[in-house]
């Protein structure tokens, strides 16, 4: 046990000097010459020693994606506050299955959940912490099919009619790979066009899904983005939702890249509509600078447990001398699942950053 706390001291040491600022940014090499560096073969019974060198390696050909200049795939930063969570985080090894494992973790998961659907306009909802945007679709997608045939659950979707999905052009891959998983296949996704600034054009919306109706499918959701991956276009959410309504389809909102909007006084105007939604999934590690990974779906009803629920009797036994509702396995696709980091960037202390990084990207 001491060679294993000297051991990790020596890392925490290394990981000091390799995030200094004069480091590079990054030291490329082509994969087969890194593969020869690191003989990652070696790693079965390596004395100490030989297994520090590796580390050093391992941290001096990685990105270190703290840096200012690290502008890749929609994140980069790392918030201090979310650092010192997902420490504590990893040295408890805790999992957020049921209250008595992780009693205090499960609190402050709820609490922040709680937070978060205030910050949205949508209160008396839910929320769980997913492993990312792809993941909070599939939950949005299961979602909506739950609300709309709740036998589903137990029966499956024979005997029911083709389901449709709607989405621009412009969102995520994660509607098609979502369709596909869940056994709607990706022809049953309908891409709608978008304008000059890659935002959804409604009436082209409205026009596709009273088709659908026509050729006797099922219009069963709407993917509204909040933030598109290329062009940062944020559909015009007021407009979709009155689109949603008035045909009785599911709405949910991707707003995994641009929902940190809602932390900016100056911005926030942008999600208007937003509070109208069925479901939203955010993402707080890309713009809000939370670790990896922080990830929130949340919905309007709270019908995640109804739907998702396994009620396992070796797990959420229902005579507990606490209320089950804070066992959240029980209503996550996860058994064991990790206790999220990021809560302190969620809570609105990284307002000013926000605001500078979206002035840089709309140029104002």
């Amino acid at each position: 046990m001491n060679n294993g706390h000297t051991f990790l001291n020596k890392v925490l040491s290394i990981i000091k000097e390799e995030t200094e600022d004069n480091v590079p940014l990054i030291q490329f090499k082509h994969p087969e010459d890194l593969e020869k560096i690191l003989d990652l073969s070696v790693l079965d019974g390596v004395p100490d020693d030989r297994l520090e060198t590796i580390v050093r390696q391992v941290l001096q050909y990685s990105v270190k994606t703290g840096k200012p200049t690290f502008r890749n795939q929609l994140y980069g930063g790392t918030d201090p506050y979310s650092l010192a969570g997902a420490v504590i985080a990893e040295a408890f090894n805790t999992s957020q299955y049921t209250f008595e494992v992780a009693p205090a973790f499960t609190l402050i998961e709820l609490e922040i959940i709680r937070h978060v659907l205030h910050l949205f306009g949508i209160p008396r909802g839910d929320g769980i912490f997913s492993p990312g945007g792809s993941v909070s679709m599939l939950y949005a997608i299961v979602q909506a099919r739950f609300q709309k045939f709740p036998q589903v659950k137990r029966e499956g979707m024979w005997g029911l009619p083709r389901m449709m999905i709607f989405t621009s052009e412009d969102s995520h891959y994660s509607v098609l790979k979502a369709a596909h998983w869940l056994g709607f296949g990706t022809e049953s996704v309908r891409m709608i066009k978008t304008n000059p600034q890659g935002q959804m054009l409604v009436e082209e919306l409205d026009k596709a899904i009273q088709e659908e109706v026509a050729l006797g499918r099922c219009p069963l959701m709407v993917n509204a983005t909040a933030g598109t991956t290329v062009l940062g276009a944020i559909d015009d959410l007021t407009a979709v939702s009155e689109v949603c309504e008035r045909h009785g389809v599911w709405m949910h909102v991707d707003g995994c890249w641009g929902g940190s909007l809602i932390l900016s006084e100056k911005y926030r105007h942008m999600l208007a509509g937003i509070e109208r939604a069925n479901s939203i999934s955010w993402n707080p590690h890309k713009m809000a600078g939370a670790m990896l990974q922080c990830s929130l779906f949340l919905v309007r009803r709270p019908a995640l447990h109804e739907a998702n629920c396994a009620a396992a009797t070796y797990l959420f036994q229902q005579d507990k001398f606490y209320t089950v509702r804070y066992d959240t396995g029980d209503k996550s696709v996860q058994c064991g699942r990790k206790y999220d980091t990021g809560d302190k960037s969620v809570q609105c202390g990284r307002k000013v950053n926000i605001d500078r990084q979206t002035d840089r990207q709309t140029g104002r």
